[in-house]
């Protein structure tokens, strides 16, 4: 926490999906919360993101660390590849 302040960070790609998720941060937050919205198709928002660990979006990040619900997501080759990924349909 920075002094008074909770630092949320909500990283985005712009789609309706990641809107909602601002949508409900904003809804949720308290006087305290100073919300940020970073849409990583910018390079310094994708660069943040990247150093936070964020592997899908939307993601958010309370007090510079990575939320527990938005931490271990994203594609994972081993899962994708026992689904079927790489190997040609009989």
């Amino acid at each position: 926490m920075t002094g008074t302040r909770r630092t949320i960070e909500v990283f985005t790609a712009g789609c309706p999906i990641c809107e909602e998720a601002v949508s409900a941060v904003q809804r949720h937050a308290c006087p305290s919360c100073e919300i940020s919205i970073l849409d990583t198709r910018n390079a310094a928002a994708a660069t943040r993101a990247r150093r936070l660990g964020v592997r899908s979006l939307p993601a958010v990040a309370v007090d510079g660390k990575l939320a527990g619900c938005c931490a271990r997501r994203g594609p994972d080759e081993a899962m994708l590849r026992a689904a079927g990924l790489g190997r040609p349909v009989p």
